[in-house]
């Protein structure tokens, strides 16, 4: 969790993050970057004002305020992506002050959000992704062949079964999808709950990696360890992919988070229906999915700039 925010809005500051933990059940990344882009503002406005922001300081802030440490931000390189993401988290401190009778800063009605171009998702092609997730590609490396598999069975989850790493990593041992067992059930962003089936292929090479791992897993412990037998990291999982990238000539955007995309991507282009891909990824709004159809789109007419005589 985001560390305590400066001035006499520090107990506010730590309760709304506790509130937003556990009635708003936001997700860890989510809940440590509003922390982290409301503590950068109440620093801002500190440097600003000359003092610590109180209560009141932050109900009687002007859009002129607002407009200046987005603009500042950007100065420093963040994209409007970030500043949308950094404004929602002060409009939600906001609301959480009004709330609590601490006042209400009406500054944010005069405020757009700033305007981002949506970034299409960049999956993988089909051969990369299956490659990625096959322990053989890596079968050079010096590092302990449970270790390859480990990470081999990962990737296979987010590619094999649209798994974010963070889901794929809160498997419990007890639940592993091995044998007859082809679902698991997934918790995901939200707290929403779904049943991801588990194809044979992703099975094999998760009981490849349980039949290799010198670790007793516990049935209530997590299906994935690390080096020393702990929980496994997400970092350790993305640094395998980024050497998988090294060894295929995969470009920066062939990230764990990618082979999730290309699960989507390639049922789409293989006749999968729309609203069955969103419930296998766990999407609450259909809109979220739809983001496919224009990845798929955006690959025929590329297909066909590359293939057509008078393209």
């Amino acid at each position: 969790m985001a560390s305590e925010s400066p001035g006499t809005l520090t107990a506010p500051f730590a309760a709304w993050l506790i509130y937003l933990g556990q009635e708003r059940r936001l997700a860890a990344n989510t809940l440590e970057a509003y922390g982290r882009d409301v503590r950068q503002f109440l620093e801002f406005l500190h440097a600003r004002l000359g003092a610590a922001p109180a209560a009141t300081d932050f109900a009687a802030m002007k859009p002129a305020d607002l407009r200046a440490f987005l603009a500042a931000r950007r100065a420093e390189g963040i994209d409007a992506r970030s500043l949308q993401r950094a404004l929602s988290a002060l409009r939600s401190f906001a609301k959480y002050l009004e709330r609590i009778g601490a006042g209400r800063a009406s500054a944010f009605s005069a405020l757009r959000s700033p305007k981002a171009g949506r970034r299409l998702p960049r999956p993988l092609r089909p051969d990369d992704a299956r490659a990625v997730a096959d322990v053989e590609t890596r079968a050079g490396d010096v590092r302990d062949p449970w270790i390859l598999a480990r990470d081999a069975a990962v990737l296979a989850l987010c590619y094999g079964a649209g798994l974010r790493i963070s889901e794929a990593l809160s498997i419990r041992r007890g639940d592993a999808p091995i044998g007859a067992v082809d679902e698991v059930r997934i918790t995901g962003k939200g707290g929403k709950t779904r049943i991801a089936p588990v194809i044979a292929p992703v099975r094999g090479a998760i009981e490849a990696y349980i039949a290799r791992c010198p670790w007793t897993l516990k049935p209530d412990g997590p299906l994935f360890v690390g080096a020393k037998g702990g929980p496994l990291s997400p970092r350790i999982v993305q640094l395998a992919m980024q050497q998988m990238r090294g060894a295929l000539g995969l470009p920066d955007s062939a990230t764990p988070h990618a082979l999730r995309h290309s699960f989507a991507t390639h049922l789409l282009a293989r006749g999968g229906d729309l609203r069955t891909i969103q419930e296998l990824l766990g999407h609450a709004s259909l809109s979220t999915t739809q983001v496919y159809t224009a990845v798929d789109s955006a690959r025929l007419i590329a297909a066909y700039k590359s293939a057509h005589p008078r393209a």
